[in-house]
Order: structure tokens, then sequence, then C-alpha cells
């Protein structure tokens, strides 16, 4: 009797292409991925194919209206967290942070805050948007150069997120092997901090992608909001209070007295998260279980994996690579 194979998840197909795309990778560089075969680099950084796709796609339709807002993250560097807080944060009024049935108690962050490029353009070319109330909140991994011309021309806001890069590789490494079928074997820490040192990873180069944002923001202050997860992990009061005002929806004085701001890291904080049914057993859409966004969440756990050796190797091509832009780690 022959045992039928479990179907493929939709993350890991590179078939269903348009005609577009195919042409496309024929002319792109080509390195082998973490957990998908291929990454192609497509305006100077690495992508799987699925989600070059829907990169192609939101560039050739994505509409951004003035008030949108989106969440930009470097892979792996908190933004299911983030999601979860502006979330909360955007509908504070229209969801009681202390009622049982808000809905970050019984949906993952990604389905609420939907990802542009890996959801959206992705599932559909041309996703009908216009009955998603505004302000609507969106999020992407697309770096600063390969976001659609409206966001650009727009005056909707950019919160970007990103973290110590020795934490982000630790945790994109982790989150690889989560995702890689059983008979595809575990990628080991060696290749990957080859591959992140070299800039083959998800969206990256790693520094290029926080530095398109970091100048942005330095330039385009009240557009571009950078963030780095450390700070908001060491004072999350202070930096949710300076997004609030980013977005132009501040606390009030009767919500400070109230404690919403309290209320609304608590709601979104890795325990409270990571313990829900819905993210313990729950699977998205594209076939990853919700329970691999969630690790945990801590600064500095590299101590705990990278050598000596790593640590000096990696700290200097960052310390080159961020050589004269005011940024650091």
């Amino acid at each position: 009797m022959q045992i039928s194979q479990p179907p493929i998840p939709k993350y890991l197909k590179q078939d269903e292409l348009t005609q577009e795309c195919e042409d496309l990778i024929s002319t792109l560089p080509i390195e082998t991925g973490w957990v998908t075969a291929n990454f192609y680099k497509y305006q100077g950084f690495w992508h799987p194919v699925r989600h070059l796709q829907g990169i192609i796609s939101c560039q050739k339709h994505f509409q951004s209206q003035h008030n949108d807002i989106l969440l930009v993250t470097t892979p792996k560097s908190g933004t299911t967290w983030l999601k979860s807080i502006l979330f909360a944060l955007m509908n504070r009024t229209k969801f009681s942070i202390s009622k049982k049935n808000h809905p970050l108690l019984s949906n993952n962050p990604h389905v609420l805050v939907p990802f542009l490029e890996v959801k959206l353009y992705l599932e559909n070319e041309n996703p009908d948007l216009s009955l998603i109330k505004s302000p609507r909140l969106f999020s992407t991994h697309m770096p600063y150069v390969s976001l659609p011309r409206s966001v650009h021309d727009s005056q909707c806001k950019i919160v970007y997120l990103c973290r110590n890069p020795k934490d982000a590789l630790i945790s994109l490494w982790f989150f690889a092997n989560k995702l890689r079928l059983e008979e595809m074997g575990t990628i080991s820490l060696e290749l990957a901090f080859d591959k992140f040192c070299a800039g083959v990873i998800m969206y990256g180069p790693f520094w290029d992608h926080v530095l398109g944002y970091w100048y942005e923001s330095l330039k385009n202050p009240d557009k571009v909001f950078f963030l780095k997860y450390e700070d908001m992990k060491e004072k999350p009061n202070l930096y949710l209070k300076k997004l609030a005002e980013f977005l132009e929806c501040p606390f009030s004085l009767k919500e400070e007295k109230e404690k919403v701001v309290e209320g609304i890291l608590d709601i979104s904080s890795f325990e409270k998260l990571s313990n829900l049914k819905v993210n313990k057993e729950g699977k998205l859409p594209s076939g990853e279980n919700c329970s691999a966004f969630f690790r945990k969440g801590e600064v500095g756990d590299w101590k705990n994996y990278l050598t000596k050796e790593m640590v000096e190797h990696l700290d200097k091509i960052c310390k080159e690579k961020l050589h004269g832009s005011g940024l650091d780690f």
C-alpha cells in the first residue's frame, strides 16, 4: 500500500508563477536559499521566488493612501510583536484593551496586519483593498528601494523596526530550521553565519536594508520612524508614546490615567501572545505554524550560540558597513 505524501506547504512552492516572474528570474543572480531552494537578487536584495512575485505585483498595483501606515522590518526583528502593538494602538477606540473578545486574543498578528508582498499581492496579483477601512495598516519586509512608487509619493507613514544583527541572525537561523521539512535536514549555524555575513538572507543584505530606511528617516522624519528592537524592549512605554505621536494619535491624559499604554503593552507582550491557543496551535494560510513566530524574544541571546571568532568577524563587518552613517548596534 502506497503511503501518500503530505502536501508541500505553500511557503515552499516555487511553481504557479506568472510568466513575467519566470522571465525575470531567468535574468537574475541566484544563490541557495535557507528554506526554499533558491534566492534571486532583485534591485540589490535577495528573495525567495514567491516573495519576488509578490513584490513585483505590489510594485505594479498597490496604490498607497495618504493615511496608510506601513510597518517595515528586517526579518526576525520583532515583526510579530510590533504588529500587535500597532494593531492595538490604532484600534484602541474600536477594540477596548480590557475586553475579552479583543481580536489579538483570537487571531495571529500576521492575519490582523497582513504583509503586502507575502500575503495580499502574492495571493492575488491585484487584490481589492477597498473594503479595508482607513487608516489602513499593512506590513512588509521590502527594502526602501523596492517600495511601490505610490508609497514614496504619498504622505503615508512608515514605521521601521530593526534589530541587532547578531540576534537577528540567531532568530533567523532557528526560524529557517522550523520551516524546513524533515527530509531537508537542518541548516547549520556555520552555514547560516556565512550566508548572513555575505548578505545572502531573505531581503538581505541586512546592512543595506537597514541603511535604506535609516537615511530616509534622517531626511524625512515625519514620514519614517526608525526604531530599534532593543530600545523598544528597554523603554516600551516611552517608545509606544513616541509611536502614537508619530502616527498622529497621541494618548490623552485620560488614557494615560486609565493605563491604556500599559494595557496595550500587556496584550501585545511576548508572554501573552506566545501562550494564546491560536499562536500555539494555529497555522497561517501559507502553511507556517503560528508557533514558529514565537521563540524567546530576548535581547542578547546570540551570546549563547556565536563563537568569539564569529562575533569579532560580524562586528567588523557591521562597523565597516555602517561607517559614517551615524547608526550603530
